[in-house]
């Protein structure tokens, strides 16, 4: 091994066995071979350029940051250039960094990216340039975590893949949370449209919901050239917990292959989007019962599904289990070409909530599947539901020996209801007991979780979620919750005793962190900024036992409690047995207040008390751009109470019309809304815009602004159930409401 890349000592015997070739004689290829250790960025790039085929530039383990590597280089066959580090795991690259390789014949492995972003739009490149691309090479062993970018509509991809024949395999990417693709494979006719691409064993792990198009886990290809064939293959990846929107895998090209992955709880779906003669073969999807899990959808002409697995998948509408869809008649590329001349046979729904034959059907989406074929699946569900929805004409499907389990209630032909008896199998995959030829194959296993990824990087890596640090006990008094906040560690609970605590400064929540009073005391926080609490990028906040009063706040206009600062992202919020007083100092004083570009995961509402306040409790709509996106993913508001709140109690927003999300969620159970959003206008208790899916039920309204709920896109539930109105109009909607879940 070799101390510096600055040093070449085995030139004179590269000449040597040269000269020996070329005399007719044959030397072992390791022979030439020279391991490289490069300790700094600036012996980097010398090293590069001197290397030849067979060797290997070994990164020395450490940190190195704001590192931009340009790997390049000719290698052969069976004697690639190799980038590696120096201990697996050991080379961290950190700050403002990123990976572009071009060549021929590459490998890069066992490098870490975490804690930074990069400042271009690819953390790893398959390129240099737009002309100077990577062929016949390979990364492996390579772990990204949470290399994200701050703001979560700064768009890059992870991973592009660009050329011919490349292979990315046996890497860990977990934690992206700005839009952009995790991994894309990117075509165009000057590289050639035919890649050949191999991604596989691969672990990609949670991916937050983004609340945008634009959170897929893999695409390949772009509507533009989708139709021609990629001939990509994706095979034996893990996808968990992968919910960066409805599509997990966008497939927009054709001929390419989906084979022996593992969907496990990502909520989403695999689905041919664009592009025909695609083959999905052989793919476990196991959902637990998880929101919005979904299996595969189907568009275009000439696919074929077989052989897949399904279970425990909630998902329904364009994630549903199986979803044939709705085409455009002659449809431009970028909407969606009918269904035709496809194959679905030999699949096994088990537990599914939805099976949706014609999804999409509206004025735009008005061409039924034809010429396709449906046949020896196996739908099972043990709770005796029938989950197969039907919307507009099946004829041109051809249903033929598919059995379900109970008793059907559509007439489609071709289904035969029997009491069907599941096991599992050697592979823990559910079969049925006889019924030969129905459903997957018998002996249909999946890749072990252990057997994707890394083996020296945790899949599970230790959690600093709420309530998982140590307690923190805080006397009162004046700045003392500063101080307590400023050194908590992530997943702390700060602690307060009965008596006053005054703030002087805006707390800045970058971690997760508890605030919570005794039960047998009264903690009262005051505070004399704008805001109390500001959530920024990596923080998550819990209050509970507490009384907040803004009775020292200054008289200006949109003061709020609480503020998730621009970037925020996957958070959530947590209160519980709050109350909250003296907030009529200006007229718009919010307890909560999202800013743009922010995403809470979760807000939850329990037991809280606020009474007096001129603005909103949750003012949740700041996404005024009506590009699809929101500001609240799930929001929860239980055994609560509102009194003489000007404001609509929950604002709530999200427009546009792009259908690849599933949020905003809501439930508003057992409150009592008195005097509530009476304020201008429009009067509203609450005001939901875009909301996919509201359940609002055994609530008191007294002498309150209606509930207001506005359909914008998709097909959005709103459950009204048992809700007392007495001086208030009854709820103002434009879809009908129904009482139970279908």
């Amino acid at each position: 091994m070799f101390a510096s890349s600055s040093v070449r000592t085995g030139e004179a015997a590269r000449v040597l066995c040269a000269a020996v070739a070329f005399a007719g004689l044959s030397l072992p290829g390791a022979a030439l071979a020279e391991d490289v250790l490069v300790r700094t960025q600036a012996e980097f790039a010398p090293a590069v350029r001197q290397a030849r085929p067979g060797d290997t530039i070994t990164l020395a383990d450490g940190v190195w940051s704001d590192f931009q590597i340009v790997f390049t280089g000719q290698g052969r066959s069976g004697a690639p250039i190799t980038l590696t580090a120096q201990t697996p795991g050991g080379v961290i690259i950190s700050g403002q960094s990123n990976l572009r390789m071009a060549g021929q014949h590459l490998v890069v492995s066992n490098l870490v990216f975490r804690d930074g972003w990069s400042p271009t739009g690819e953390v790893v490149a398959f390129r240099r340039s737009r002309t100077d691309r990577a062929d016949y090479s390979r990364v492996t062993g390579v772990v990204i975590d949470g290399f994200s970018k701050p703001q979560r509509d700064e768009s890059d991809n992870w991973v592009a893949l660009y050329g011919q024949r490349n292979r990315f395999d046996h890497n860990h990417l977990v934690g992206k949370t700005n839009a952009g693709t995790t991994l894309v494979v990117v075509r165009d006719a000057e590289q050639g449209l035919e890649n050949h691409h191999l991604i596989d064993h691969n672990y990609f792990g949670r991916r937050p919901t983004l609340g945008s198009n634009g959170g897929e886990t893999i695409r390949v290809g772009t509507s533009h050239d989708s139709t021609s064939n990629s001939f990509t293959t994706v095979t034996a990846n893990w996808f968990e917990h992968t919910n960066g929107e409805v599509e997990v895998v966008s497939n927009k090209s054709g001929g390419n292959t989906y084979r022996g992955n593992v969907f496990f709880e990502a909520q989403g779906s695999l689905v041919l989007r664009h592009g025909d003669g695609n083959l999905v073969e052989d793919n476990v999807f196991i959902g637990n019962g998880v929101v919005n899990t979904g299996g595969i959808r189907v568009i275009n002409r000439n696919n074929t599904v077989r052989n897949n697995y399904m279970e425990g998948l909630s998902g329904t509408g364009f994630a549903s289990a199986l979803t044939i869809m709705y085409g455009v008649p002659n449809s431009p590329v970028h909407r969606y070409v009918q269904v035709s001349d496809t194959i679905i046979e030999n699949n096994t729904i088990v537990d599914a909530r939805e099976v949706f034959l014609g999804a999409g059907m509206d004025d735009e989406r008005s061409a039924a599947p034809i010429s396709t074929r449906m046949a020896n699946n196996l739908i099972v569900n043990r709770d005796g539901r029938d989950p197969v929805r039907i919307l507009g004409d099946m004829s041109g499907i051809d249903f033929s020996n598919n059995e379900q389990s109970p008793a059907r209630r559509h007439a489609l032909p071709g289904f035969e209801t029997a009491e069907i008896a599941v096991t599992r199998g050697r592979g823990r995959l559910f079969a049925p007991e006889g019924h030969d030829g129905v459903g997957a194959r018998r002996d249909l296993a999946f890749v072990s979780r252990s057997a994707v990824g890394v083996d020296w990087y945790p899949k599970s890596q230790a959690s600093a979620d709420l309530d998982s640090g140590r307690v923190r006990t805080v006397a009162p008094g004046e700045d003392t919750l500063t101080t307590a906040l400023s050194v908590a560690e992530p997943g702390d609970r700060v602690t307060l005793a009965a008596g006053d605590y005054v703030v002087n400064q805006v707390l800045s929540i970058t971690r997760a962190v508890t605030v919570e009073g005794t039960a047998n005391g009264t903690a009262r926080i005051l505070f004399s900024r704008p805001t109390l609490f500001e959530i920024e990028r990596g923080g998550a906040l819990k209050l509970a036992n507490l009384s907040i009063s803004g009775a020292s706040a200054p008289d200006e206009a949109g003061n709020a409690v609480i503020r998730a600062r621009t970037g925020a992202a996957s958070y959530r919020l947590l209160i519980q047995s709050v109350r909250f007083s003296d907030m009529t100092v200006n007229r718009a004083f919010n307890i909560f207040s999202a800013g743009p570009r922010t995403l809470a995961d979760l807000i939850r509402l329990e037991d809280v008390s606020v009474d007096g306040l001129t603005g909103s409790v949750i003012d949740a709509r700041a996404e005024t751009q009506d590009l699809g996106t929101y500001n609240a993913e799930v929001v929860e508001i239980v055994d609560s109470t509102f009194r003489n709140v000007t404001g609509p109690m929950l604002n709530l927003y999200r427009g546009g019309t792009d259908e690849s999300t599933f949020g905003p969620r809501l439930t508003v159970t057992g409150s009592t809304f008195e005097r509530v959003g009476r304020g201008g206008d429009e009067p509203a208790s609450l005001r939901l815009y875009g909301v996919q899916r509201a359940e609002i039920a055994d609530n008191r309204f007294v002498d309150s602004g209606p509930a207001r709920f506005f359909r914008r896109v998709g097909e959005p539930l709103l459950i009204w159930r048992d809700n007392s109105l007495t001086g208030t109009a009854d709820l103002v909607a434009n879809v009908p409401a129904v009482e139970t879940a279908p």
